[in-house]
């Protein structure tokens, strides 16, 4: 998860936000009574709003150092709370709920658009406490809490890359601000504090792992974790590493390496062999991933879930997002979603005007308890286009089914059809040649060119619009020359689009000059933060959904084998999740190759595939369902001749480093 992050100062002007999104009969999935307006003694909601009523400049700033449980040198380990928290409450007696973000990165690499880090004034109080929730909530009401997670920046045990430990040093917190916990005034020794401003009512936030981390400790069911909102979050641990069995990057001790603090990098050297024995690049689950898995566990989650993805995000991957919907969804979780065309971009930079009263109705609904009927409202607000959203009442849209596609051959090597046309007859194949040179935007702009390195399936073009609403499969049955082979499976829309350029540095936005700001400043944290802008391309396909596997993991995920040349195996492989509107006049495109250069790692060999039509298919979630896929009479399919648009100038893949920072 490579940082994107940069760093802002300027005066308090006051903001206005954005009207609020008006109130649609949709219900979120199984909702739960409504919260009854909060108290007037809380004395900070008026109109259906918590008011901007109280001093950020007076607001009390402390540290306290809670004990996780975890002994690593004899005693527990404490980690740092940075806590920023209204002193008028505190005054008159009354309590405050709590905005909580733990994360790794508050002193290594910064957070937000500019790379906020945590500064400290002399006597070890917290002055810039990065991103805007603590500039624009404290005012209305609520405490911000801050936590280094175990073995970063001030706070002590060792960092286990989404485990027990860091999973832990987080829940300990939540404890602690309930009363279950112990927490003193010092890393060592001190003075034993308790947290008796807060009613204990708290939500988690965070970007990549930081929203990680708010999966992994709603997933341990928690009590007084009321709402999580995970932003380009990962669910599962192994699916940041490895996608069925094929791997995405090297292993995780790099990531732990990268964010410990010195302390850590000097006493954590057993945690890191631990690490690397536990997550071997095989392929293969281990216990390390089931550790790791926070689906499995999400029966337990009580807290609802406010879940942000960019649907072009190539670092954590929409998979992490649709398996936990699906799980939450299975649960009865309440739940509510934004979807982007960006990358690993906040919403504060893609549409800040909505994102914070958004965000400020969804937290004095959750944890105030204000019956302001967002609950009520839509669960789906999706970018159809640039800056243009429409929203739906549940999601994945109604209407949607599972329906199923198949692959057919033309009388062009490498290019076939897609389509509810019978399955061909046994015996007809594609083949193609592993190119771990390549990546799939080299193989979408070649889609109805005959090239060895893939093999394309297309449709006609279609007669109306066809949305494709959650994450679709690709079974095969597949023959290699050599003893390994990795597996790649696209979705590309074949026409022209104005998109958002989420292959750019900024992942689809700009960063501009002025700033805006939200919420009021202190000299050393300013609430005024760079504005941006949308970052767009015009370009004549789009890919808009993967999935990657590894050949030898066909038939489970705990042991891969080495492949058996010319024997036919059976795989299907799961496509990320998506939510895509491929338009009438379009086609849609499946492409089936090897190595996708810069998002999966090559085989240790050069296999030619070959695909067995008769025994594969397509599975999509298509609004409308089988109804819904109309194509032209006569109008071309494969091998039609296109006069592309101006598209992305051969953009490079990609690079994968040892691990990409996750912030």
């Amino acid at each position: 998860m490579i940082s994107k992050t940069r760093t802002p100062r300027i005066p308090w002007i006051p903001v206005v936000v954005a009207a609020v999104l008006a109130a649609l009969a949709a219900v979120l999935t199984a909702p739960g009574p409504a919260q009854a307006a909060a108290p007037a003694s809380a004395g900070t909601v008026r109109h259906g709003l918590s008011q901007p009523d109280y001093s950020y400049a007076n607001a009390i700033r402390e540290a306290v150092w809670v004990d996780t449980g975890l002994d690593g040198d004899g005693r527990t380990d404490r980690v740092a709370v940075d806590i920023v928290r209204p002193s008028e409450p505190a005054e008159a007696g009354r309590k405050v709920p709590v905005i909580m973000d733990a994360s790794p990165y508050y002193s290594c690499c910064g957070r937000g658009n500019e790379s906020q880090i945590k500064t400290y004034d002399a006597a070890g109080n917290i002055v810039q406490a990065p991103l805007f929730y603590d500039n624009y909530f404290v005012p209305r009401g609520y405490a911000t809490v801050l936590v280094d997670l175990a073995g970063t920046d001030r706070s002590d045990g060792c960092v286990d890359v989404g485990g027990p430990s860091d999973v832990q040093s987080a829940k300990a917190v939540v404890d602690w601000l309930n009363g279950r916990a112990k927490g003193w005034s010092a890393r060592s020794g001190g003075a034993a504090v308790t947290a008796g401003w807060t009613d204990g009512e708290v939500g988690m936030i965070g970007k990549s792992w930081d929203g990680t981390i708010a999966n992994g400790v709603a997933a341990t069911g928690v009590r007084g974790l009321k709402t999580i909102v995970p932003i380009s979050s990962i669910s599962s641990w192994y699916d940041y590493y490895f996608h069925q069995g094929a791997p995405l990057q090297d292993g995780p001790e790099w990531l732990s390496d990268y964010v410990e603090s010195d302390s850590a990098h000097a006493n954590c050297a057993a945690e890191q062999q631990k690490i690397i024995d536990g997550s071997p690049r095989t392929g293969d689950w281990t216990p390390f991933w089931t550790a790791r898995d926070y689906v499995k566990d999400a029966g337990r989650v009580r807290a609802s879930v406010f879940a942000v993805q960019g649907m072009q995000d190539l670092n954590v991957r929409t998979k992490h997002f649709g398996q936990w919907w699906t799980a939450l969804a299975a649960h009865g979780v309440q739940r509510k979603v934004w979807l982007s065309q960006t990358g690993h971009v906040d919403p504060f930079d893609y549409r800040r005007g909505a994102w914070v009263p958004t965000l400020q109705r969804w937290f004095d609904h959750y944890l105030l308890g204000v019956d302001n009927g967002i609950q009520r409202e839509p669960m789906a607000d999706i970018e159809r286009g640039v800056d243009h959203w429409t929203t739906d009442p549940v999601w994945p849209a109604p209407g949607t089914r599972d329906t199923a596609l198949t692959l057919g051959p033309t009388g062009t090597p490498g290019l076939g059809t897609l389509g509810e046309h019978g399955r061909p007859a046994a015996g007809a194949t594609e083949s193609f040649t592993d190119d771990p040179d390549l990546w799939e935007e080299d193989w979408a702009a070649a889609a109805d060119t005959a090239t060895p390195a893939k093999t394309a399936f297309t449709t006609g073009v279609l007669a109306k619009d066809l949305r494709i609403s959650g994450g679709g499969t690709v079974t095969v049955t597949a023959t290699s020359t050599t003893a390994s082979a990795h597996l790649s499976a696209v979705l590309v829309d074949l026409g022209p689009a104005t998109i958002r350029d989420h292959l750019a540095g900024g992942e689809g936005i700009l960063t501009g000059t002025t700033r805006s700001c939200y919420g009021e400043s202190t000299a050393g944290d300013s609430a005024c933060f760079l504005d941006t802008s949308a970052d767009k391309e015009t370009v004549d396909h789009t890919v808009f959904s993967r999935g990657w596997a590894d050949l030898g993991h066909y038939a489970s995920l705990s042991h891969g084998v080495p492949l058996t040349p010319g024997r036919p195996y059976t795989l299907t492989i799961q496509l990320a999740a998506t939510d895509h509107v491929v338009p009438a006049g379009h086609r849609l495109a499946l492409i089936v190759a090897g190595t996708d250069n810069g998002l999966i790692l090559p085989p240790d060999s050069t296999p030619t595939v070959s695909v067995d039509l008769s025994r594969s298919v397509l599975r999509l979630p298509l609004t409308g369902g089988a109804a819904a896929l109309r194509t032209t009479p006569g109008a071309p399919a494969a091998g039609a001749v296109r006069t592309p648009a101006a598209r992305r100038s051969a953009a490079p893949a990609p690079v994968l480093t040892p691990a990409a920072e996750l912030g």
